[in-house]
């Protein structure tokens, strides 16, 4: 950082949500941190007003990634660069096959938590996704990938089996419960995608951290989910796209696509039960994969739309879920990462949709 870089300040006034209930009237960032003491050289600040909220956080999303597979690094920074206007500086990256860590370099770009690249079985995940593995492998393929990650690392929980024709659990209880096992010893933590009823149970015995979309969560489940405290990332934008895979899958795999229907059907249900049971719910939106980047709003919407109250549906983008992630939101010394609106989102999520500015590491960007 240059002397100049090093002394910018910038003056944030009006209403700095430092909490869902801590409201403050100014924050000052002084070389890209924030702090609440009036600095030197303050006279000449840039000035910005309005609601502030700590940058939002999409919890499932993947930078790198496309229907496709790996991306190049022009596609990946347009990827990273619409999840920056629309306010998400903080991402989790939910399994990627391609290397973005030169995006750490850039003092423009949002932070990244990486989960590594999934960790599915041979031809039971989307083509040039996933490490494709047998189970004697795995506890292997997760130390790797933990040790290639931030802290996090991916599963592919269930997917369709094509001889029977629905979805089906990828890995059996003894090795998926020695791999999570590993993931913690070496300090990560695992998550996994998992659309159907029947993996949620082993996983969560086995010690699971997270579980990603959830659609399959029961009455018998949800408890369980509850009492080991293990979150949900709901990606109800994502899931929205049901319908149509199952019209696109119906003629070879009825009981998978009629399956996929029921799980949208009752996808509103699913997340309020979770929710009402105590599970931890995040914001996600699994951008990067068919969906644009960019939809961290439309996927607060979503959550409230669900039965989730506003302010916990903002928090679970916002306060608690950088919390989560072990990530500061506007305290002192912290990276100044935040979004400015014009009206209070916490009365209304929709604000969340049309920031008035973007500030990364203290500099106005959008």
């Amino acid at each position: 950082m240059s002397d100049h870089e090093a002394s910018r300040v910038l003056h944030v006034k009006g209403r700095v949500l430092v909490g869902p209930e801590e409201v403050r009237d100014e924050l000052w960032a002084v070389g890209g941190r924030i702090t609440y003491g009036r600095p030197p050289g303050a006279d000449d600040a840039v000035t910005v007003t309005g609601w502030a909220l700590p940058g939002l956080v999409d919890a499932h999303c993947h930078v790198g990634l496309d229907h496709h597979g790996a991306v190049d690094a022009a596609t990946s920074e347009k990827q990273a660069l619409d999840d920056r206007e629309a306010g998400a500086l903080l991402l989790r990256d939910a399994g990627s096959p391609a290397d973005t860590r030169w995006i750490d370099d850039r003092e423009d770009l949002p932070k990244i938590i990486r989960a590594g690249r999934h960790i599915a079985r041979p031809r039971r995940y989307t083509r040039n996704y996933a490490w494709e593995i047998e189970p004697d492998e795995l506890v292997a393929h997760v130390a790797r990938e933990a040790r290639r990650g931030d802290g996090w690392v991916k599963l592919v929980g269930d997917w369709i089996d094509r001889e029977v024709g629905d979805l089906t659990a990828l890995w059996p209880r003894e090795e998926v419960g020695a791999a999570i096992a590993e993931a913690h010893r070496l300090g990560a933590r695992v998550t996994a995608h998992c659309f159907a009823e029947d993996s949620l149970r082993d996983l969560v015995e086995a010690g699971i951290d997270c579980v990603e979309h959830a659609t399959g969560l029961t009455e018998e489940t949800i408890p369980l989910f509850a009492e080991r405290g293990v979150a949900i990332v709901p990606t109800l934008v994502n899931i929205a796209t049901f319908p149509s895979l199952a019209r696109s899958g119906e003629a070879k795999f009825p009981r998978w696509s009629a399956h996929m229907r029921r799980l949208h059907e009752r996808r509103y249900d699913t997340v309020r039960s979770a929710y009402d049971a105590g599970v931890p719910v995040f914001v996600g939106t699994d951008a990067g994969g068919v969906l644009a980047h960019g939809l961290v709003a439309d996927e607060v919407a979503e959550l409230v739309k669900a039965g989730i109250p506003a302010l916990e549906a903002l928090s679970a983008t916002t306060w608690r879920a950088r919390a989560w992630l072990g990530r500061p939101g506007l305290e002192e010394g912290a990276p100044a990462d935040l979004v400015v609106y014009d009206e209070d989102p916490r009365a209304d999520v929709r604000v969340l949709a049309g920031p008035r500015r973007v500030v990364l590491n203290g500099r106005v960007i959008g």
